[in-house]
């Protein structure tokens, strides 16, 4: 499976999320990470998470029950 970019936006000057569909281990899933660009690295960072496709419809329930 190709990796797909669903969208981004900016959470600070220098960071973004990034959400993303994946396949890791065979398992495809969503892939929600932060996106740096500084003076040292730019790239995806270790900090995010990955929620497989088999968790994705409870994962999105939790976030359709969020009001702000």
């Amino acid at each position: 499976m190709e990796e797909k970019e669903i969208g981004r936006f900016k959470k600070t000057e220098s960071t973004s999320v990034v959400v993303r569909i994946n396949e890791f281990q065979g398992e495809k899933g969503v892939d929600i990470r932060e996106f740096v660009e500084t003076n040292k690295y730019t790239g995806l960072t270790k900090k995010g998470t990955r929620i497989p496709a088999s968790k994705w419809k409870d994962f999105k329930a939790l976030i359709d029950k969020v009001e702000l």
